[in-house]
């Protein structure tokens, strides 16, 4: 019996992150989620991240690193979240989280002995936030081959982004394809404790539009 490859998926519990996780399921990866606990405002994202992983069957390790000690932006300081679109890198944007959590799982993936890493970076619709691009998904993974013990042994990492040029009714369609519940999901910037979201945020914004476009009901619950 062949044994699987063993692949390091990052779930916020959020609509991408969850869909890219089926999408490692469906190539056949042995997933082990990991999720940060970073002092983010809509902490019910973790709570959602526990119930996607638990019906994926898939081992999820929630990992403690309070970025509130650093502050700037709205998810982890005392900044409003914006409740219209704006323009430009968003405040909601948190400085340097996807090379923090990209860290993270690749040093997880060094101690399973794991070569890949999902991550479910959007460049399409997204907020702008500068570390979902190509370019720096691209230079990422050039460091993780140069940083990590298993690169220096002739094994190279990949980082898996299988969702960074599709638009968001795009994504919603796959992972209703692969069997994915959005309902378990949350990707408000304000939910409340319950996981229901505001409806006014961008994050609400872009998701309501990528189920209308994907004519898919959309399961969110609103407060």
């Amino acid at each position: 019996m062949v044994e699987k490859k063993r692949a390091v998926v990052l779930v916020s519990g959020g609509l991408d992150s969850v869909t890219a996780l089926a999408i490692a399921q469906g190539q056949d990866f042995d997933c082990y989620a990991l999720s940060v606990d970073y002092g983010q405002r809509h902490r019910s994202e973790l709570d959602a991240a526990r119930r996607v992983t638990d019906a994926a069957r898939v081992p999820l390790k929630v990992l403690p690193l309070d970025l509130r000690g650093i502050g700037g932006s709205a998810l982890t300081d005392d900044i409003e979240v914006p409740e219209t679109e704006t323009s430009g890198i968003p405040v909601t944007y948190v400085p340097a989280r996807n090379t923090i959590m990209l860290s993270l799982a690749l040093a997880y993936a060094e101690v399973l002995g794991a070569d890949d890493i999902f991550i479910g970076v959007n460049a399409v619709d997204y907020s702008g936030y500068p570390d979902c691009r190509p370019e720096f998904i691209a230079a990422y993974q050039q460091m993780a081959r140069l940083a990590t013990k298993a690169g220096a042994e002739g094994r190279e990492m990949t980082i898996h982004t299988p969702l960074i040029d599709l638009a968001k009714a795009g994504i919603i369609k796959k992972g209703i394809e692969l069997g994915v519940d959005y309902a378990l999901t949350v990707s408000c910037y304000q939910a409340d404790e319950q996981g229901k979201a505001c409806g006014v945020c961008d994050s609400c914004r872009i998701r309501r539009e990528g189920f209308r476009a994907a004519q898919v009901p959309d399961p969110t619950r609103y407060r």
